[in-house]
C-alpha cells in the first residue's frame, strides 16, 4: 500500500467519529511514531511504499481511535514542558494547561527552593520544575501505579524527585517546603455532562472528580497540611476549577494566606492561583 492510499483509507474509517482536521493531525503523530515521516516531510510524501506490519499498526490505532480512546495512551507518551513522559491510564494525560502552571512557577521562583507536588500523576509538574533552577522537588500521591509511571518518567529524562506514596488526606511530615504545588481533583460530579467520552471512559475518575457538596475537599486537606508544612512567606500553586475562584480565594484567606493571585489560562478561563503564607 502507498501511504497516499493509507491515508485516504484513515481519513474515511474515522470520519464517522471525527472532524478531517482531527484526523489529519492524528495521522500526522502516527506517521511521525511509526513511520518516523515529520509532518514537513509528510507534506511531500505520497507515493512511498508501507509494509503490511506498519499497515497493521495503523489498523489497530483506527479501532482504537474509533473507540475514542486518547491519542496519547495509544502511543503512550506525550510530550510537556518541552520533555517527554509516558502516558498511561495510570494517570491523567498531561495538559497544555497544566504547562502554563509550570512555567509561572519557574519564571516567579528562585533557584533551590524545596517544593512538594501534591497529586503527581505522570509526574509532569514536579519532573518539569525539577528539571529547572536547582529545585528541590517531592512529589507525592496516593495512587501506587500512577507513582510507578511517575518512576518510570523521572528515570527517562533524568531528572531527580523524591517520590512518597500517601493519602493527603492522612499524610504528616515533619519537612517544611518553600512552594506547594497541586492539581488535584477538581471537576464536580455535575460537570461529567459537559466532559468528553475519551475523558470518561478512559482517565481515572479518582484524579478528576470530587462531589458537589464538597468541592474543595483537596484544597482544604493541602491547606491544612500547608499551615504546618509550608515555610513562613512559603507559597502555594494551584491549578482550580474555573467556576470555583471566589470560594478558592475565600479558602486562602480563612487560612491566613496573602498576595492572592490569580492566572488566567490560554482559553481565557480562570486556572490558576498563588498565594503566600505569612
Amino acid at each position: 500500500m502507498k501511504l497516499k492510499d493509507l491515508k485516504k483509507d484513515f481519513i474515511t474509517k474515522l470520519s464517522i467519529t471525527y472532524q478531517k482536521e482531527e484526523i489529519l493531525s492524528f495521522f500526522k503523530i502516527l506517521c511521525e511514531e511509526y513511520l518516523n515521516i515529520s509532518p514537513t516531510k509528510l507534506l511531500l510524501a505520497g507515493e512511498e511504499l508501507i509494509n503490511k506490519e506498519q499497515v497493521d499498526m495503523f489498523s489497530k490505532a483506527i479501532i482504537r481511535l474509533l473507540n475514542e480512546e486518547p491519542i496519547q495512551y495509544i502511543l503512550e507518551t506525550t510530550s510537556f514542558y518541552g520533555l517527554d513522559f509516558i502516558c498511561t491510564p495510570s494517570a491523567l494525560i498531561p495538559r497544555p494547561e497544566t504547562e502554563e502552571l509550570v512555567d509561572w512557577i519557574i519564571k516567579s521562583e528562585t533557584n533551590g527552593i524545596t517544593i512538594l507536588d501534591i497529586g503527581t500523576g505522570t509526574g509532569c509538574i514536579s519532573i518539569s520544575l525539577a528539571n529547572n533552577k536547582g529545585f528541590i522537588v517531592d512529589a507525592l500521591d496516593v495512587s501506587s501505579s500512577a507513582l510507578d509511571l511517575a518512576k518510570q518518567n523521572a528515570k527517562q529524562n533524568k531528572v531527580d524527585v523524591n517520590f512518597i506514596e500517601a493519602d493527603i488526606f492522612s499524610y504528616v511530615s515533619d519537612k517544611k517546603y518553600d512552594l506547594i504545588v497541586s492539581n488535584p481533583p477538581y471537576v464536580r460530579e455535575s460537570e461529567k455532562k459537559l466532559m468528553s467520552k475519551n475523558v470518561l471512559d478512559f482517565e481515572p475518575g479518582l484524579a478528576l472528580f470530587v462531589k458537589d457538596l464538597n468541592p474543595l475537599t483537596y484544597y482544604i486537606s493541602i491547606l491544612k497540611f500547608a499551615d504546618k508544612n509550608l515555610k513562613t512567606n512559603g507559597k502555594v500553586y494551584f491549578e482550580i476549577n474555573e467556576y470555583l475562584y471566589n470560594d478558592i480565594k475565600a479558602l486562602l484567606l480563612a487560612f491566613g494566606f496573602i498576595n492572592i493571585n490569580l492566572k488566567i489560562d490560554a482559553f481565557g478561563k480562570d486556572r490558576f492561583v498563588s498565594a503566600k503564607k505569612v
